[in-house]
């Protein structure tokens, strides 16, 4: 799931297919969104690197650039009542390679 901004989007990572945030994230990023961010908690931490990695090295290589990570610990109510700690990741990419279908500077 994605949510947009003037600031960016944010793309939240779940239990889909780890392509299905690729194209998600590949999409934002080629609509000129600021930056996206990638974020996740507990089990999908691992999917979440995966789609990052995937889109820097196969689907934007060379035009994407990784902003500061940040990592944290939430406390969540589990279903038995209890505080659990939750650890989450918030990744941000900046397409820095030229937009899709913009004509090449001269000389270049």
């Amino acid at each position: 799931m994605a949510e947009g901004g003037s600031h960016g989007a944010t793309v939240f990572i779940g239990q889909k297919p780890t392509m299905t945030y690729v194209f998600q994230v590949v999409t934002q990023l080629n609509s000129g969104a600021g930056p996206v961010v990638v974020k996740a908690r507990g089990n999908a931490i691992g999917k979440a690197v995966d789609v990052v990695e995937v889109v820097r090295r196969r689907f934007l290589e060379g035009q994407v650039e990784l902003g500061r990570i940040s990592i944290e610990t939430e406390r969540l109510v589990n279903r038995e009542g209890r505080d659990a700690n939750v650890s989450s990741i918030a990744i941000p990419l900046t397409r820095t390679g030229p937009p899709p279908g913009a004509e090449p500077e001269p000389g270049a």
